[in-house]
C-alpha cells in the first residue's frame, strides 16, 4: 500500500466517484479520516507518555490499588498514635497487674491521699480485693480513723477511681490477734503432751 493510499484508504483508485453517494464525497473532503493503525499508534503513544510522566516504566511490577483516605472522622482509630500512659494502661490491663499497681500507687501517694497528719500516724499494711488495711500508731488514732472511713473512701474514689477501694480496715498498734484472721485454727489448738 502506498503512502497516498494510507492517507486516503477509501478513495476510489480510478478517481471517479460513481460508486460513492454524493454526501460522502463532500464529507470526506471536509474531514480527512485516519486509518485505524494510525489512531491506535497515536493512542499508544499518548499512554506511554502518560506512564512516563507518572514514573512508570515498562517491565515494572504493577502497583497495588490505592486506598482512599477517609477524611472527616474525628474519632480515634486503631492506627492513631497513643500516649505512653495509654499504652501502659493497656499493658497493665492485659497482664492483670491492676491490683499490684493500685497497691503501689496507694503506698507511693500515702501522704497525698490521706494528708500529712494521718500519714504520720498510720502505715500501709495491705490491699487485697478492694480492701485497704492500715495500721494506726495508737488505739486512739485507730478509733478516730474508723469515724473518718467514709471520707477517706470518697477521697480514694476521686483520686483512684470509683470502686477501686471498697472498704478500709483500720487496725490498732498490736494488729490482729492469733485467734482471728484468715490463717487461724478453730478449736483449742496444740497443747502440752508431755508429762
Amino acid at each position: 500500500m502506498s503512502s497516498d493510499q494510507r492517507s486516503h484508504p477509501r478513495r476510489n483508485p480510478a478517481g471517479d466517484q460513481r460508486d460513492q453517494p454524493s454526501g460522502t464525497h463532500v464529507l470526506r473532503d471536509l474531514v480527512e479520516l485516519l486509518p485505524e493503525r494510525q489512531v491506535a499508534a497515536a493512542a499508544l503513544g499518548r499512554a506511554k507518555e502518560s506512564a512516563r510522566r507518572r514514573g512508570l516504566r515498562p517491565g515494572d511490577a504493577p502497583r497495588g490499588a490505592r486506598r482512599e483516605v477517609q477524611l472527616g472522622d474525628a474519632r480515634p482509630g486503631g492506627r492513631d498514635p497513643r500516649t505512653v500512659g495509654e499504652a501502659l494502661d493497656a499493658l497493665v490491663g492485659q497482664l492483670a497487674w491492676s491490683p499490684g499497681v493500685t497497691a503501689g500507687t496507694i503506698q507511693a501517694r500515702w501522704a497525698e491521699l490521706f494528708g500529712a497528719e494521718i500519714a504520720s500516724h498510720t502505715q500501709y499494711v495491705s490491699f487485697d480485693a478492694g480492701v485497704l488495711t492500715m495500721r494506726a500508731e495508737s488505739t486512739a488514732w485507730a478509733t478516730n480513723l474508723t469515724w473518718t472511713v467514709p471520707t477517706m473512701l470518697r477521697t480514694l474514689a476521686d483520686e483512684l477511681g470509683e470502686g477501686v477501694v471498697v472498704q478500709i480496715e483500720v487496725q490498732g498498734p498490736g494488729g490482729p490477734g492469733f485467734g482471728r484472721g484468715p490463717r487461724s485454727v478453730k478449736g483449742r489448738g496444740v497443747r502440752d503432751t508431755y508429762g
